[in-house]
C-alpha cells in the first residue's frame, strides 16, 4: 500500500479551516468577539512565523467545545461547513486526489487541526484515513483538554509512526503534501515530498534541498 498523505489547511483547502472556525464563532455571536477574534488572529501569525506554542493555543481553541452542549456544536459545525469550508474547496485538490486514487494509493489528511472540525471536512474529500489533534471527551462532552499528542510539527510524524506501527503499513513511497513549514519534519522522512504553494519558509527550504540534491 502506497500513502499519499495531505495537509489540510492552505494545502487541501483554499483557506485555514482552524481560523476559520474561531471566525465562523465570532461571525455566529458565540463568542466575545472583540477578544476571540485578536486572539485568534494572534495564534494564526504565530503559527505563521513557526512561533505557535501549540498548548497555548489548544488551550484557546478547544474551550469553546468545552462549555457547550454537543447538539450545539454540530449544529453550528454544519452550518459552519456551508459558510466557511465549501467555499474553500479547490477543483485542483479534488484533481489531484483523484489521480492518486486511480493509482491505487491510500488516501490520508494529517492537521494539526482538531477532530471535531475536520472530520466531515475529510467526509466531503473522501478520505478515509484522518490524523488530527483529538480533543478530550468525557461522558459524551469536550473538556477542552487534549487526548495524547497533538499532531503539529514533529507530533505529526510521531502521530504517523503511531498509525503505521498499529496497521503494520509503511512509508515505502509515500508521498506527503504540505504549504507550510511547520511540516518540514514529516516532509523530511517521505519519498516523495511535494511543497504546495508552500509559504516564503518552506519555499526556501524546498530551494536548498534541491540544491543539496
Amino acid at each position: 500500500m502506497t500513502l499519499a498523505i495531505f495537509d489540510l489547511d492552505n494545502t487541501l483547502l483554499a483557506g485555514d479551516s482552524d481560523h476559520a472556525w474561531g471566525e465562523f464563532l465570532v461571525e455566529e455571536g458565540i463568542v466575545d468577539a472583540e477578544a476571540y477574534r485578536k486572539a485568534n488572529d494572534r495564534f494564526y501569525q504565530e503559527y505563521l512565523n513557526g512561533e505557535l506554542d501549540i498548548l497555548s493555543y489548544l488551550g484557546f481553541a478547544l474551550q469553546p467545545l468545552a462549555i457547550h452542549s454537543m447538539d450545539e456544536l454540530l449544529e453550528w459545525r454544519a452550518k459552519f461547513m456551508d459558510k466557511k469550508v465549501r467555499p474553500m474547496l479547490q477543483a485542483k485538490a479534488s484533481e489531484l486526489l483523484d489521480s492518486h486514487r486511480e493509482r491505487g494509493h491510500t488516501l490520508m489528511i494529517i492537521t494539526a487541526t482538531n477532530r471535531f472540525v475536520t472530520e466531515l471536512i475529510a467526509d466531503v474529500l473522501g478520505i478515509e484515513h484522518l490524523i488530527a489533534t483529538e480533543p478530550e471527551m468525557v461522558n459524551g462532552r469536550y473538556t477542552g483538554g487534549i487526548a495524547g499528542t497533538p499532531s503539529f510539527q514533529e507530533g505529526k510524524v510521531a502521530r504517523l509512526n503511531d498509525w503505521l506501527a498499529t496497521t503494520g503499513e509503511s512509508l515505502d513511497g509515500a508521498w506527503f503534501y504540505s504549504d507550510s513549514h511547520n511540516d518540514v519534519p514529516l516532509l523530511e522522512i517521505v519519498d516523495n515530498p511535494v511543497a504546495v504553494d508552500p509559504d516564503p519558509k518552506l519555499e526556501e527550504f524546498a530551494k536548498n534541498k534541491a540544491g543539496a540534491l
